[in-house]
C-alpha cells in the first residue's frame, strides 16, 4: 500500500508541486511521511507512525466524514490538496484508488468550499509591460489586462484579492521579483504552461480560438496558462467559460491599493473596524455581493453609465413598493451565478439543479415587476429571459426534494419515464407480495405471532417464536437460531428478494442516466443562464443601494465639470458606527479653490473630513447616492490618498520611506482631473526636512491643477494662500478652557487653526501631569526660539537693495507687532 502511494503521491507532486496527498484507507484518509508531519501540523492533529519490521514513517490522517472541513482548512492556509478515494471494497489484495479531486485555493468549484465573494486564480507574464489573466472557475467569470507598471499590476491583483497567482518563468526564476510577489500575494509555484504554442492551444480548447483582443504574445501566455491549470484541476472540465473579457484600466477611475486601504472599502484597519462594503452590502443574493465588489472595485468614468445607474437608483428610491418587491423576490434566489457555471460543466448535483428551477421561476415575477420601467432596468429586464422551458423540463423531471447525489434513488418524478415507470413498477409489485406475505402465512400456518422481517446479512426472512416451532411448515428453512425464536427462508421469497434487487439497481442505474441526459440538456442553457444571473446580480445591487439611500438619508449626487460641493457630507462609515451621532461638514473645491490646507489638533476630525470628500466621490461614481444633503460632483480619473504611518520590514524600508514611495507614486501619477488625499506629509523625518517635503508637493499638486486635501500640523504652510491663488486654509474648530479643558467641535471653518494643541491631546490621552506641565513650558520656549529663527532667515532674505524706505517701515513693524503679540502669548501660557 505505501508502494502505491508513493506512486500517487509522485505523480500528484509532478501535476501540483507543494501539495498534500490525502489517501484514503477505509474510513480515513491518511498522510505518510514529511506530508504527515505538514497535516499534523496544519490541522493540529496528532503524529503517529506506520510501522514494520523493515521501516517507520510518520502518518497522520482525518475521518472520512471530516473530510470536508479538513480540506477547507487546508485550503484556507493556501495548500493545493489530491484527494485518493478507494474505487472498491477492501478484498485479498491491494485496493484500487484513483485521484478523484484536485482542490487548490484558486480552483474549487464546491460551494461548500467556496465563500459568497469571488475566488479568483491569476496568472502573471511580462513582454511590453505586465500581463494579468483572471480566472474564477466557479463562475467562469475569465477577464485580463495590461499593465505598464508593477505597481498598477498590484493595484489589480489586490483589488481582486487573488487567491493563487502563478508567475511566468521570466518571473519565478528571478529571486528578488520572486520574493516581492510573495511578500504580497500568494503566489503557487507549479509547472503552469507559459509556452506561447502552448498557451494559443489552451485558448483553443477551451474558447474554440485565440482572441484578437488578447494582442500581446503576453497575454495570450497569462491567458493559456490560467486556463491550463485550471483544466488540470477540473480534470479538463472548463465548460464554464465561454469568453474572456480584455479590460482597460484606462477606462475605469484609478483607485492604488493604498487608496482602497486608506478608505477601508473592502479591509478594515483595525480588528473590529466596519468596512465601505460593510456599509453598502444590503444586497439579497450571493451573486448581487459579487457584483458590488466588482463596481467598488472599478468606479466609472463615463458619465452616461454613472447617470444610468443614478437613474435606476433614483427609480427606485421613489417606487417603495417595487423596491420592496424586488428585494422580497431576491431574498428567495439561490446563487445563480455560481448554479450556471455548475449547470455548464455537467456536476451539478441534484439539489443545485432544483435550486436552479426553483431561482428559474423567479425571473417571469421579476421581467412582471420591471415591465413599465425604462433605462437601465429595462436592459435588466431584457436580459433576464425567464427560460421557462428549463423550468418545465426540471420540474417534470425532479421529485420536489432531491436527495442530496444522484445515485440513491428517490430521484426522477413517476411519470417522467416510461422505462423507470415500469421497473419501479414492477418492484413495487414484488414488494406488494412481501407486504401480504406475513398476512397469508399466519393464515395458511395458524402462527399468529409470524413476522416477514430484513436486515443486511440474511435479506429477507419468516420469523417464528420459540413455543410455534412446532407449527413450521416444510417447505421453511431455517437460517438463523436465536434465543426464543428462529428464522426462515422459502425459495420463493428468495427470488422475489433476487427480482426485488434487480430490479431496484437497473432503475437506480437508469435513474443516473435520466438525470445524466437531464443535467447535459440543462448545459445547452449555459451562456442565457449566465446572462439571466447578471442581470439578477445587477438588479441586487441597484435596489440595496437605494434601500441604504432611503435608510440613511443620502441624496443623488449631480454630475458636474471641474467642481465639487457637498453640503452637510458625512462619512457612511461613521456615521454607521457612531448610530447616526456625526456631525456633518461642507466641502468645496473648484478652479478658485482647488487645494484645501486643513489644519487643527488631533483628534479633531481632520482624516475623517478628508476621507469623507474621498468617499463621496468614490460613491458617486459607483453609481450610488451619497452621505449629504446636498453633492455636486465632477468625473475624477483617480483617487489618491497617503493616510497613516506603515512601515515595511520585510523590505527593510522604514515607516518614511514608504510614505515617499506612496507619495512619489502620487506626484507622478496625478493629473488636473485627479481627487488627492494627503494626511501628514513629511512628519516621518525632521522638521524642516519634512516641512520642506510637505511644500514641495503642496506646490506640485497646485500647479497640476488637481483637487487635493491636505491635513498638516506645519502651521508655516498656511502662508502659501498668500502667494497660491486657488490654496485656500480651512482648520477644525477647537477650543480650550481652563475648567473644561480642550473641547473639539469636529466642525471645518475658514481660516488657519492658530495652534495644534499638542500638550492638551496629550493630557487628555492621559500622559502623567508632570510631564504635561513640563511639555508646556518646553513648547513655550521652543515657540520663542522658533520666532527668532524665523526672523534670521526672513532677515537674510530680505533684498536690500530693492527695498524701499517705506518697505523697510512695514516690515519693522510688522516684525514689531508679532514679537509683541508673542510675548503677550507666552505670559498667558505661563499665567495658565
Amino acid at each position: 500500500m505505501l508502494q502505491q502511494y508513493v506512486e500517487m503521491r509522485d505523480a500528484v507532486e509532478a501535476e501540483l508541486p507543494n501539495s498534500i496527498l490525502l489517501f484514503q484507507c477505509g474510513d480515513f484518509y491518511e498522510t505518510f511521511g514529511e506530508d504527515a508531519e505538514r497535516t499534523a501540523r496544519l490541522l493540529g492533529i496528532a503524529l503517529t507512525h506506520k510501522s514494520s519490521k523493515d521501516f517507520s514513517t510518520p502518518m497522520a490522517g482525518v475521518p472520512l466524514r471530516a473530510l470536508d472541513s479538513n480540506v477547507e482548512r487546508l485550503l484556507a492556509a493556501g495548500v493545493r490538496v489530491a484527494v485518493a478515494d478507494q474505487m472498491e471494497e477492501p478484498g485479498g489484495g491491494l485496493v484500487e484508488r484513483k485521484v478523484t479531486q484536485l482542490l487548490t485555493p484558486g480552483t474549487v468549484t464546491e460551494e461548500r468550499h467556496l465563500t459568497a465573494d469571488e475566488n479568483y486564480l491569476g496568472a502573471v507574464a511580462t513582454g511590453d509591460g505586465y500581463a494579468l489573466a483572471l480566472l474564477d472557475v466557479s463562475t467562469g467569470e475569465f477577464r485580463c489586462a495590461a499593465f505598464h507598471t508593477r505597481t498598477a499590476l498590484y493595484d489589480e491583483l489586490a483589488r481582486h484579492r487573488a487567491r493563487e497567482v502563478l508567475l511566468a518563468p521570466e518571473l519565478a526564476g528571478n529571486a528578488a521579483l520572486l520574493a516581492d510577489f510573495q511578500a504580497r500575494f500568494p503566489v503557487m509555484l507549479s509547472p503552469a504552461n507559459f509556452d506561447e504554442e502552448g498557451a494559443r492551444q489552451e485558448l483553443h480548447t477551451v474558447l474554440g480560438e485565440v482572441p484578437g483582443s488578447l494582442g500581446s504574445a503576453a497575454l495570450v501566455r497569462a491567458c493559456g496558462a490560467v486556463l491550463g491549470y485550471a483544466r488540470l484541476t477540473q480534470q479538463g472540465r472548463l465548460e464554464m467559460v465561454r469568453r474572456v473579457v480584455r479590460f482597460e484600466p484606462g477606462a475605469h477611475m484609478r483607485l492604488p491599493d493604498a487608496a482602497v486601504r486608506a478608505l477601508e472599502v473592502f479591509v478594515p484597519q483595525s480588528p473590529q473596524g466596519v468596512t465601505l462594503m460593510d456599509v453598502l452590502a444590503q444586497t439579497r443574493t450571493a451573486g448581487g455581493r459579487r457584483r458590488l465588489r466588482a463596481w467598488l472595485r472599478a468606479p466609472l468614468l463615463d458619465e452616461l453609465s454613472i447617470r444610468a445607474r443614478l437613474d435606476a437608483v433614483e427609480l427606485l428610491t421613489r417606487a417603495p413598493d417595487l423596491r420592496g418587491a424586488v428585494r422580497a423576490l431576491l431574498y428567495r434566489a439561490h446563487d445563480l451565478e455560481r448554479l450556471a457555471a455548475r449547470v455548464a460543466t455537467r456536476r451539478a448535483s441534484p439539489r443545485e439543479v432544483a435550486s436552479l428551477a426553483r431561482t428559474l421561476d423567479l425571473l417571469p415575477d421579476a421581467v412582471g415587476l420591471l415591465g413599465e420601467q425604462d433605462g437601465l432596468l429595462a436592459g435588466i429586464r431584457a436580459r433576464l429571459g425567464a427560460l421557462p422551458d428549463v423550468v418545465t423540463l426540471i420540474r417534470a423531471a425532479l421529485v420536489d426534494d432531491p436527495p442530496i447525489r444522484a445515485g440513491e434513488g428517490g430521484l426522477i418524478r413517476d411519470g417522467f419515464h416510461a422505462e423507470l415507470d415500469g421497473l419501479r413498477s414492477e418492484a413495487l409489485g414484488h414488494r406488494a407480495w412481501l407486504a401480504e406475505l406475513e398476512t397469508s402465512e399466519r393464515a395458511r400456518t395458524g402462527i399468529q405471532s409470524l413476522k416477514v422481517g430484513f436486515n443486511n446479512v440474511f435479506g429477507y426472512y419468516l420469523e417464528v417464536s420459540g413455543p410455534n416451532l412446532g407449527k413450521v411448515p416444510a417447505d421453511y428453512r431455517q437460517i438463523a437460531t436465536l434465543k426464543d425464536r428462529a428464522r426462515f427462508t422459502r425459495s420463493d421469497l428468495r427470488e422475489r428478494e433476487r427480482e426485488i434487487a434487480r430490479l431496484e439497481a437497473a432503475a437506480g442505474r437508469l435513474e443516473l442516466e435520466v438525470f445524466t441526459d437531464l443535467r447535459d440538456g440543462l448545459s445547452t442553457h449555459a451562456e442565457a443562464l449566465a446572462e439571466a444571473a447578471g442581470a439578477l446580480a445587477e438588479l441586487d445591487v441597484l435596489a440595496a443601494l437605494a434601500e441604504l439611500a432611503v435608510e440613511c438619508g443620502w441624496v443623488r449626487p449631480q454630475t458636474v465639470a471641474g467642481a465639487a460641493r457637498l453640503v452637510q457630507a458625512r462619512h457612511p462609515v461613521v456615521e454607521r458606527a457612531t448610530g447616526g451621532r456625526f456631525v456633518p461638514n461642507d466641502a468645496e473645491l473648484g478652479p478658485h479653490r482647488h487645494i484645501l490646507l486643513l489644519t487643527g489638533p488631533n483628534m479633531a476630525g481632520k482624516s475623517t473630513y478628508l476621507r469623507t470628500v474621498a468617499l463621496c466621490a468614490l460613491l458617486h461614481q459607483v453609481g450610488s447616492f451619497v452621505p449629504a444633503d446636498h453633492a455636486e460632483l465632477p468625473v475624477y480619473d483617480a483617487i489618491h490618498t497617503r493616510i497613516g504611518a506603515s512601515d515595511d520590514l520585510a523590505g527593510g524600508r522604514s515607516t518614511f520611506m514608504v510614505e515617499m514611495s506612496e507619495l512619489a507614486a502620487i506626484l507622478h501619477g496625478v493629473t488636473h482631473r485627479s481627487l488627492v488625499i494627503l494626511d501628514e506629509v513629511g512628519r516621518g523625518t525632521s522638521t524642516l526636512d519634512g516641512l520642506a517635503i510637505a511644500q514641495a508637493a503642496l506646490e506640485h499638486l497646485h500647479a497640476a491643477g488637481a483637487h487635493a486635501l491636505f491635513a498638516t500640523h506645519y502651521f508655516e504652510l498656511t502662508r502659501l494662500e498668500a502667494d497660491h491663488p486657488g490654496l485656500v486654509n480651512l482648520h477644525v474648530a477647537a477650543e480650550e478652557d481652563e475648567s473644561s479643558g480642550l473641547t473639539f467641535y469636529h466642525q471645518v471653518i475658514p481660516g488657519a487653526a492658530r495652534q495644534s494643541y499638542g500638550v492638551e491631546v496629550a493630557r487628555l490621552a492621559g500622559l502623567p501631569a508632570p510631564v504635561t506641565t513640563r511639555a508646556a513650558a518646553l513648547l513655550t520656549s521652543l515657540n520663542a526660539q522658533g520666532d527668532d529663527r524665523k526672523l534670521l532667515r526672513e532677515l537674510a532674505a530680505l533684498d536690500l537693495g530693492r527695498l524701499t524706505p517705506l518697505g523697510a517701515l512695514e516690515v519693522l513693524h510688522r516684525w514689531q507687532a508679532e514679537a509683541r503679540g508673542g510675548a503677550e502669548g507666552g505670559r498667558q501660557k505661563a499665567d495658565g
